[in-house]
């Protein structure tokens, strides 16, 4: 993997682990302060926002970066500054029609997902949906900036202004439930309402952030125009339509798992009270699905999201160069890189479902079940992230809509059938059956359209899953012998048996990574000087 990919993808990760693992702590207060209940009602407007800010972004900004990737390599640099500008003007126009759109259609959208009174009141689900619709007038500009700067692999700004943005919104989020419940003596619907508005001001945190970069970063546009080899001028009308037929796909992307959580927005109430469940239960069961164990489970998913905004500007320079062993290479080094963290992670997860999910809420025995069932889902997060932008660097982008409208159709058979046999983990059971189907197309495809043979990451994964297996037998010992001293239901330790473990989960693992030469051969001798200087310190 080439150094600017790996630095690209590292300050990536960075910035999304840091605004991943605030967008998990802030769930300790606010679930202290609106319970499951509040969490519920969240998720129901969150689900058609995310939809909603996919459409109005069209997937322009991963689809400007890739299209800047490609002038840049070209020294075109005026075409890219072309595209940039082209954009900016498209994505306030959809801004705004966007915000207009699911203002509108709210009362719509909440009759549909209410069920008659069934769960959540199709008024409160109005309210907040509408106030989270204000966010779709800054989003879009403010994504689009980032794509600039991600096809000029700079991803410094990115990851910071995810940062700040997530620092301003929680910070918004938590102060203004709190004011609404405890000082105002305010409604759940009300706290909910101001929290899910924190988007919109946490998106003007992160603008700020952007444009600072943007005024930055003249000199060096100034000096990259000087260095243009482009001999002609692209009109504005054929600029949309090379960013809108590119972005498409990226946007199925990016509405993939929005698409599954609506099926679960739209049935999971239905298929509950079909097999006799209680109102209050539903909410509760609900508020645990779609809100809290989803935030757990996609943290470690930051590193494979990371990993394919940086892959897509290089995948794209390697195509259009012709550079075949490079583009092998690189695929090799992704695909082993990110199983090497993810499988560890989700099989840890998995096995302290129960403590972690005390650790961050409160003791619930549905929730840790439901957070043992989803987390395995998150390897196939991560890896529909990969492969569909190497598809899509790769121009063959199309394959990815096939792969996910299967996908997404598996989850709309299964949903309710699974969720009538085994009740809520039902439907994580049809989303990892959609995300499978999906997966496994896309590694067809890329098979068959690229000639990359799987054969050494399939091994160096086999490997991989036995020693995390080995750590998990270790990991699962070591719970049971803490659980004796300590009460697992309390929340303090919870932390304690889940720190500790973590820990030794991590030093066996690294350990037998280390002696079997897996590190070696995963990070190509690039750990050897830090292996070094560990051993001398010994």
């Amino acid at each position: 993997m080439s150094s600017k990919l790996i630095q690209g993808a590292f300050i990536l990760t960075v910035g999304s682990v840091l605004s991943k693992v605030l967008g998990a702590l802030y769930v300790i207060p606010f679930n202290m302060l609106l319970g499951t209940e509040g969490a519920g009602l969240y998720s129901y407007s969150y689900i058609p926002y995310s939809i909603f800010i996919s459409i109005s972004t069209a997937g322009i900004p991963l689809a400007l970066s890739k299209s800047i990737s490609k002038y840049n390599s070209l020294e075109e640099y005026k075409v890219s500054q072309q595209l940039f500008r082209a954009s900016v003007k498209l994505m306030l126009i959809t801004g705004i029609l966007s915000f207009l759109g699911m203002y509108t259609l709210a009362p719509f959208l909440a009759n549909i997902s209410s069920d008659g009174g069934k769960g959540f009141a199709a008024e409160d689900i109005t309210t907040v949906m509408r106030a989270v619709s204000f966010a779709l007038i800054i989003i879009p500009c403010m994504s689009v900036f980032r794509g600039y700067f991600q096809g000029h692999s700079d991803m410094k700004p990115t990851a910071i202004s995810q940062v700040i943005e997530q620092l301003v919104r929680i910070g918004f989020l938590l102060m203004g439930a709190f004011v609404v419940i405890k000082v105002l003596d305010g409604s759940i619907v009300t706290a909910v309402s101001v929290a899910t508005f924190a988007a919109a001001v946490g998106a003007v945190g992160g603008s700020i952030v952007l444009w600072r970069y943007w005024k930055k970063d003249w000199d060096n546009r100034a000096e990259r125009l000087k260095r243009d080899k482009s001999s002609y001028q692209i009109q504005t009308l054929p600029l949309f339509k090379e960013i809108l037929v590119s972005s498409f796909p990226f946007v199925m992307v990016g509405i993939s798992m929005s698409m599954f959580q609506l099926v679960d927005n739209l049935t999971f109430t239905r298929a509950m009270v079909s097999i006799g469940q209680e109102k209050e239960a539903i909410k509760s069961a609900f508020g645990i699905l779609m809100f809290n164990t989803q935030k757990l489970v996609l943290i470690p998913n930051t590193l494979a999201t990371s990993l394919s905004i940086a892959l897509i500007p290089a995948i794209t320079s390697a195509y259009m160069k012709k550079d075949s062993s490079l583009f092998q290479h690189q695929l090799t080094q992704s695909f082993q890189g990110l199983f090497f963290i993810m499988i560890p992670a989700v099989m840890g997860m998995s096995v302290l479902a129960s403590p972690l999910y005390t650790a961050f809420y409160e003791f619930d025995g549905l929730g840790g079940e439901v957070l043992a069932a989803y987390a395995p889902a998150a390897i196939l997060f991560a890896l529909f992230s990969v492969t569909a932008a190497v598809l899509q660097g790769t121009n063959y982008q199309k394959y990815t809509v096939l792969s996910l409208l299967t996908g997404f159709l598996c989850k709309l058979a299964f949903n309710i059938p699974l969720i009538q046999l085994f009740e809520t983990r039902g439907a994580v059971y049809a989303t990892t059956l959609g995300y499978l189907v999906t997966c496994l197309m896309n590694l067809y495809c890329i098979h068959y359209f690229t000639g990359y043979r799987f054969h050494l990451v399939v091994k160096r994964i086999f490997g991989m899953f036995v020693i995390s297996g080995i750590m998990c037998v270790v990991v699962l010992a070591l719970e049971s012998l803490l659980g004796v001293a300590i009460n697992m239901e309390d929340r303090l330790g919870s932390i304690l048996i889940v720190f500790i473990c973590a820990v030794i989960g991590a030093v066996v693992y690294g350990y037998l990574a280390y002696r079997t030469g897996l590190l070696n051969k995963v990070f190509e001798g690039k750990l050897d000087g830090v292996m070094k200087r560990f051993r001398l310190l010994n």
